[in-house]
């Protein structure tokens, strides 16, 4: 059967059309519509909105199973200097209980500014002297009390769709906008095929 030009042009752009038509409709479905509406009788709401409690626990227990971990933590807290933190909060919390002592007057003659920088250096020497203690109790309490799994799960949660959306735009933006014009491309590939096939007849 011959085919004319115009059927060559027409057929693979219409292709083209309805095929990047779909997949962007189908991308966009993704998010929205952000609150569930009635089409027709349907109720039609974007993946991300309607799942959002399904992927919050998936979210959080790749992250609380594979991703992070109770010991990562604590790896990261043990390289971290705690000698100048603990001479801060000793400096913070007994300087103004050294100022009442100094205006005592039998103590207060003691209190020379020499004795009060040996006092706070021995306070700082004897706790860094326990600081394997410190970060065993440091991380039983981070064991018992941090569940990363529920913690992500809380936060994807509470985000907005729109969040969501931002988030997951940010990072596959491109990826997104090649699925929407590989749509076009297969159906002009399609296009072409039908064309090719009425040729035959």
């Amino acid at each position: 059967m011959e085919v004319s030009a115009t059927t060559w042009i027409v057929v693979p752009l219409l292709g083209g059309l309805i095929g990047y038509v779909t997949n962007r409709l189908a991308v966009k479905m993704i998010f929205r519509p952000i609150k569930p509406i009635n089409i027709l009788g349907l109720r039609v709401q974007g993946v991300i909105g309607r799942r959002q409690a399904e992927l919050a626990k998936s979210i959080g227990r790749v992250v609380g199973d594979h991703l992070i971990h109770h010991d990562d933590i604590m790896e990261g807290l043990k390289g971290v200097d705690i000698g100048p933190l603990i001479a801060k909060a000793v400096d913070t919390g007994l300087d103004s209980k050294i100022d009442k002592l100094r205006s005592l007057p039998l103590i207060g003659a003691f209190l020379t500014p020499d004795r009060i920088d040996e006092l706070k250096q021995a306070i700082v020497t004897g706790v860094m002297s326990e600081k394997e203690a410190i970060f065993e109790t440091m991380e039983g309490a981070i064991e018992s009390n941090l569940h990363i799994e529920d913690l992500v799960r809380d936060k994807v949660s509470a985000f907005s769709v729109e969040r969501l959306e931002t988030l997951v735009l940010e990072v596959a933006s491109r990826e997104l906008r090649m699925i929407e014009l590989l749509g076009g491309v297969l159906g002009v590939l399609i296009g072409v095929g039908q064309v090719l096939v009425i040729s035959q007849l």
